[in-house]
């Protein structure tokens, strides 16, 4: 596994797990890559821009214990510290069948015939050792793609021309230009005067238009800016040091204009001080190795269903100006000072996505894989695929197939037409979610079990805030139907007789809205045209606030209604009225807004709006445990516990006849609604339980089989000292890190 960065990480810690031998060689001192303590970039995934998509598996793992950790907020670019390395470090000690070196770098890679790599030859700085590494499947997450060069095989670098492949963002003619560079910095507050003085070698920046007409804006005076960036005329690769050198003149620069010169800014800035500046770039874009398959922009835009799918991702078509600094505008979507509107972000929003494992699979070499920004995509579509949180559920994947493969015995290009259910079962045994695979896992006896549970929460809708309410204050997320706005609504009966809605009308006259109720997919069915109608009206808003508006709908499955689905509520534009958020957020029921041509996009960080429903849905039944998904997806697929029932409360498996349990695997909901940096310092996620109980019918009783208290990890697996035999399981949750209800995604139980 060459390269330590998340990609190569996981990669590493999957193949492992799986019980492949596994060397893992980075060559830098710490894990991370760009999002260690050197480089500082915040993780980002789909979770960005669609509500219950962040990523899981090995990468949820760590940023939930690095959370639960570290005492700092995660602000933005620049802020991450050593406690994140020390998270990724730790559990590189902690997983058998791996062994790594750091510190140490790709030299040479000597091959046994023209397309197999023997080995790779690494050197280790500052301990004046070369090693040789041999292999049966080596995986290339450098970034550079160093290790798929060295080896012979093709590579593009640069924006591929509009012709070829008729993509929509790929400039018309073909050229060598790429993303660029960055290197961040960091500011504290002293709480006292700070002066700076730039030396004479920083970049000399004055003039305002450079900064808030061009893109770059310095709104935050703590530091974050991405916009530091350079790439062309330097080459990535090659001129690397060159460009740290010029990053490092403009982030004076930049500092020295927040500081010194910018009226907007000087007085927010006087008591900051340089706390940090990054010296090791962060790379973007370089070599793109060519695999089995060429994604192009095409791929996620149009949301391409592959068989041999094995991960997905869901950020937004992201595709940095060449030159960045030099450059006469930044990236696109900051010129425009990210209006969410315009028509550059409506064609640029895309996904949730599947990526292909044959992606990743080297066509010129049989024993090499890619992961991370060097796989098998064209220029535009690494706009959105080079992201780390998407990197690193590609990188589970590919160590995963690499540990199948050798398990197996198949050649490498062979696992995605004779092997990819077992990768694809297995990344989900493992934490992960894919679009379009459930758990089919024939060894897990829950699945053929019953289920029942102690109660089960019913959904009623979202109320509003009382404190909001009695003030007649708007919340932080009310704002004016300027757009048409969504909120899904989980039906479980296939009846729903009335939906009712908080709304207030401020323009002292009576106003209409349209409302529209429609069937739709999943909770990322953005789509607002083509879309077949269950009803529609015109609600009447009288002046006043939190007005309650009853819609008497009657709506059955002769209508078209069915149980097991969403539909999504739409309210359409009206700008003299507020659709009201809910006190806090239902599960599984999000909101979104139209964005144009035909498009949604998740509202602000996916509340809930208010509503209210009759009768109430059962959208939370104990059964969703064995469903195989392991969150909101084509239906919430959680079981909750009725939150007016108090704790202790309990779910249990049951068969007909007796099973042979050895270990115990269960998916707990949390940390999934939003990204990473959206998480506060020792986070806990309330939802999650805290102290629970696995207990077993055993000689007409129930026996305590083990006790867990202080958990905080989404997915947790229990290996029995003794395995047991039992007809009958239960979990059983006393206490949560907040939540009122108990609540669980999946169990599992393997013998």
């Amino acid at each position: 596994m060459c390269g330590g960065g998340l990609a190569g990480f996981c990669a590493a810690v999957a193949s492992a797990r799986q019980g492949a031998r596994t060397c893992l060689v980075q060559d830098r001192p710490v894990f991370g890559g760009n999002s260690s303590s050197e480089v500082r970039v915040t993780p980002h995934g789909a979770a960005a821009f669609h509500v219950y998509a962040k990523e899981t598996g090995i990468i949820s793992e760590l940023l939930i214990e690095e959370r639960a950790r570290n005492h700092e907020t995660v602000f933005e670019n620049g802020w991450t510290n050593s406690v994140w390395d020390m998270t990724m470090y730790d559990m590189a000690q902690r997983t058998e069948n791996l062994t790594f070196y750091l510190n140490t770098t790709i030299l040479d890679v000597r091959m046994a015939n023209a397309r197999k790599i023997a080995s790779v030859v690494g050197y280790v700085a500052n301990a004046e050792l070369e090693l040789e590494l041999l292999a049966d499947v080596f995986i290339d997450c450098t970034g550079d793609g160093i290790v798929a060069d060295r080896a012979g095989c093709e590579w593009r670098m640069g924006s591929e021309g509009r012709a070829e492949f008729d993509e929509p963002h790929a400039p018309l003619e073909a050229s060598g230009d790429v993303m660029g560079n960055s290197i961040h910095f960091k500011t504290k507050d002293m709480g006292y005067p700070a002066p700076f003085t730039a030396p004479d070698w920083a970049a000399k920046l004055d003039n305002p238009d450079f900064f808030y007409k061009q893109g770059r804006n310095p709104n935050d005076v703590r530091g974050g800016y991405w916009w530091i960036e350079i790439g062309v005329p330097w080459h990535t690769i090659y001129e690397n040091e060159d460009i740290r050198h010029e990053l490092t003149r403009y982030v004076l620069g930049v500092w020295d204009w927040i500081k010194n010169k910018d009226p907007k800014t000087k007085e927010l800035a006087a008591n900051h001080a340089i706390d940090w500046i990054g010296q090791v770039p962060g790379k973007r874009e370089s070599r793109r190795i060519m695999g089995h398959y060429l994604m192009t922009e095409h791929d996620p835009l149009n949301k391409t269903v592959f068989e041999d799918e094995i991960a997905y991702g869901g950020w937004f078509l992201d595709l940095h100006t060449p030159g960045g600094l030099l450059a006469p505008t930044s990236e696109h979507a900051s010129a425009e000072g990210y209006n969410e509107t315009s028509s550059y972000m409506v064609k640029s929003y895309c996904g949730p996505y599947g990526v292909p494992l044959r992606s990743t699979i080297a066509k010129d070499v049989d024993n090499l894989l890619m992961a991370g920004r060097n796989i098998s995509v064209t220029h535009a579509a690494l706009g959105t695929v080079r992201v780390m949180g998407t990197t690193a559920i590609v990188g589970q994947a590919v160590g995963t197939a690499a540990a199948v493969a050798l398990r197996k015995g198949l050649a490498l290009a062979d696992v995605p037409s004779e092997a990819i259910r077992d990768v694809q079962q297995t990344l989900l045994r493992d934490g992960c979610f894919l679009l379009n695979t459930t758990n089919e896992d024939e060894l897990d006896l829950a699945r053929s079990a019953q289920v029942i549970a102690s109660s089960q929460a019913a959904c009623y809708g979202g109320e509003v805030r009382a404190d909001l309410l009695a003030a007649g204050q708007l919340g932080p997320q009310d704002d004016a139907l300027n757009q048409r706005k969504g909120q899904w609504i989980a039906i479980s009966e296939g009846v729903l007789n009335r939906v009712s809605v908080c709304l207030t009308n401020r323009s002292g006259s009576p106003q209409t809205v349209k409302a529209t109720i429609l069937p739709v997919d999943h909770i990322w069915d953005y789509r607002t045209e083509e879309q077949p109608l269950l009803a529609t009206t015109e609600l009447q808003v009288m002046p006043g606030d939190y007005q309650w508006i009853d819609w008497e709908v009657q709506l059955s499955e002769r209508d078209g209604l069915k149980a097991g689905i969403y539909i999504r509520l739409d309210l359409h534009a009206n700008p003299h009225l507020v659709w009201h958020c809910a006190d806090g957020i239902v599960p599984g029921q999000t909101c979104a807004y139209e964005m144009g041509q035909g498009k949604m996009r998740r509202d602000w960080n996916g509340p809930t709006r208010s509503f209210r429903v009759e009768p109430s849905q059962n959208a939370y039944p104990p059964e969703h445990v064995i469903n195989g998904v392991t969150r909101p997806y084509r239906f919430t697929n959680l079981w909750r516990s009725d939150p007016r029932e108090s704790l202790p409360q309990w779910l249990e498996l049951s068969w007909e006849e007796l099973k042979l349990i050895r270990q115990i695997e269960i998916s707990f909901p949390g940390s999934l609604l939003w990204e990473y940096r959206g998480y506060a310092p020792f986070y806990r996620d309330p939802q999650c339980p805290k102290d629970y109980r696995i207990e077993a019918f055993v000689g007409g009783a129930w026996k305590q089989l083990l006790e867990i208290r202080g958990n905080y990890q989404r997915h947790c697996r229990h290996a029995l000292e003794q395995p047991v035999h039992t007809d009958k399981l239960r979990v059983v949750i006393d206490a949560t890190n907040g939540d009122q209800s108990a609540a669980i995604y999946e169990i599992r139980c393997y013998s």
